[in-house]
């Protein structure tokens, strides 16, 4: 393991800061939705629940960094429709499922 796998997720810098002040609220539902389908009923990296998303969503919103799927997940855990295990600040050292009972994804 090496330093920088012990420093939290980069904030967003100013530039793209801009560009997720232009979102529209249409397109965070697109985003938390996509994000919850990734998600499923037994623990996954958010890493990997970012990451598939984003590749769902490659047209629709560009220039996006993946930190900024991680803090709309971190909004889904604070609204209770994703559990969370590990520090949601290092997105590579975090869990995330849907509630209810742990079931396979299909």
């Amino acid at each position: 393991m090496n330093a920088h796998d012990l420093e939290p997720d980069k904030p967003l810098t100013d530039e793209q800061l801009k560009l997720v002040a232009q979102l529209k609220n249409d397109d965070l539902k697109a985003i938390d939705k996509a994000l919850l389908s990734n998600a499923c009923g037994y623990w996954r990296k958010v890493a990997r629940v970012v990451g598939t998303t984003m590749s769902e969503l490659p047209n629709k919103i560009q220039g996006l960094p993946d930190v900024f799927y991680a803090q709309r997940i971190l909004h889904l855990v604070s609204e209770g429709r994703l559990l969370s295990q590990g520090d949601l600040n290092r997105m590579r050292y975090s869990e995330v499922r849907l509630p209810g009972e742990e079931q396979e994804c299909e």
